[in-house]
């Protein structure tokens, strides 16, 4: 019996862990040793913050120390061309307006290029809220819709993908990821893009990045990482978004699951434009404490995910100026969700949650409300304040009930 459940574990980490070998954290809380977090609210020259406006300064502090010490320094946003690949107004059995765009990074066909998938609802009577985030295997693989482009990028294994390469028969292999026509019916846009574009999620990918093209050096201790690239991939979809006149751009909402929970959380953080941010599953280099010693920890995430300096903390977490409530904080005072599922020890359920309440002050100094729960509530009950949380019931995955929260959670905060 204690094979098959550690079996079923390993299944269930597939997507957030790319070796077995890596699922050897601690998974008992007797061990957790007692641990001190940095204040959100004292200058690193411990000046304590008082205002909104002394915030906003602690901020920009908080956002290089991350920039530094953990994800690396993105480079700015280009002068992008849009290329319209196909549209419809009848897709999904009218349901949808459907479009696929190519975002010529540099404004050449020939440089780096960025897919994106977007669906609208035909019913919306004007601009709508949108749900973009990134995918784990080619646009396809998000729906079984047959018009959707197959992504011509690396892909990880998975069914359907051959050799690296997707072939039809990956068609809607994460549909049940992307609960596109509930999305839709609630009154919500859906945009995503295949993170393979940016940066291929493998090891020695990073030739065959985005990278070369904007002549970063990889050997800098603050070269941004992978994530860095998901994360600022989110934000040259909202470039694209903003020029849509069906899409509300003072609603767009950033959303990612395991390690693109991670880039989603960076991406708010960095990005003020997304109204609302949601994590889910995203464990450490996400929402999870770094201090907290229990399930993923920097010693065993892949090296390429984040800047090189970040592997340096490797359990020396301590040393870290940063911790995740601070990335959490950086949202504020926008609405955001952290996400944990029960059977999902490797991301620290607990840790995320405990994060999502050491944001709380922050929120609470800017007027916004924080999180309403003093204790972690029990498996699928949601607290649905302007920080938000659910431990869902299950192994790490983005599920039906999951959205169900984020839509929820969304008209509370988001619908007029």
């Amino acid at each position: 019996m204690q094979m098959i459940a550690r079996m079923l574990i390993l299944a269930c980490l597939t997507l957030a862990t790319p070796a077995v070998a890596q699922l050897d954290g601690n998974r008992d809380e007797a061990r957790v040793a007692p641990y001190r977090l940095p204040d959100p609210l004292t200058f690193a020259n411990g000046q304590p913050v008082r205002s909104a406006a002394q915030w906003r300064k602690r901020r920009a502090e908080l956002i290089e120390l991350f920039e530094a010490n953990i994800y690396g320094v993105a480079p700015r946003a280009p002068r992008p061309r849009y290329r319209i690949d196909e549209q419809s107004d009848v897709a999904l059995n009218g349901l949808a307006v459907r479009r696929q765009v190519t975002v010529l990074l540099n404004g050449r066909e020939a440089g780096p290029q960025l897919r994106v998938l977007l669906y609208l609802p035909t019913t919306a009577r004007g601009p709508v809220p949108v749900f973009v985030g990134p995918n784990f295997h080619g646009n396809q693989a998000i729906h079984p819709d047959p018009a959707i482009l197959i992504t011509p990028a690396w892909v990880t294994p998975a069914p359907g993908i051959r050799k690296g390469s997707a072939t039809l028969h990956s068609r809607g292999i994460d549909a049940a990821e992307w609960p596109v026509e509930t999305i839709l019916r609630a009154g919500y846009g859906v945009a995503t893009y295949f993170t393979g574009d940016l940066y291929p999620d493998g090891d020695d990918k990073v030739a065959t990045s985005i990278h070369p093209a904007f002549d970063t050096n990889a050997s800098d201790p603050q070269h941004w990482g992978a994530i860095a690239t998901w994360a600022w991939g989110l934000s040259r979809v909202y470039d694209y978004l903003a020029t849509v006149p069906q899409v509300d751009r003072r609603r767009v909402i950033g959303v990612g699951h395991s390690r693109y929970g991670k880039a989603a959380l960076w991406a708010g953080a960095r990005d003020e434009r997304f109204a609302m941010v949601v994590s889910n599953n995203s464990g450490e280099g996400g929402a999870a404490l770094y201090r907290r010693n229990y399930g993923e920890t920097i010693r065993v995430m892949n090296n390429y995910w984040f800047a090189p300096r970040f592997k340096t903390f490797a359990e020396r977490e301590a040393e870290l100026p940063v911790d995740a409530h601070q990335l959490i904080a950086l949202v504020a005072p926008r609405p955001v969700y952290v996400a944990s599922a029960s059977d999902d020890w490797w991301a620290d359920p607990r840790g995320e949650f405990l994060a999502a309440k050491g944001a709380d002050p922050v929120y609470r100094l800017l007027g916004a409300g924080g999180l309403d729960a003093a204790d972690m509530p029990a498996p699928d009950h949601p607290v649905h304040s302007r920080i938000g949380y659910h431990l869902r019931t299950g192994p790490h995955g983005i599920t039906a009930a999951d959205w169900a929260n984020y839509i929820a959670f969304a008209d509370k905060w988001l619908k007029p």
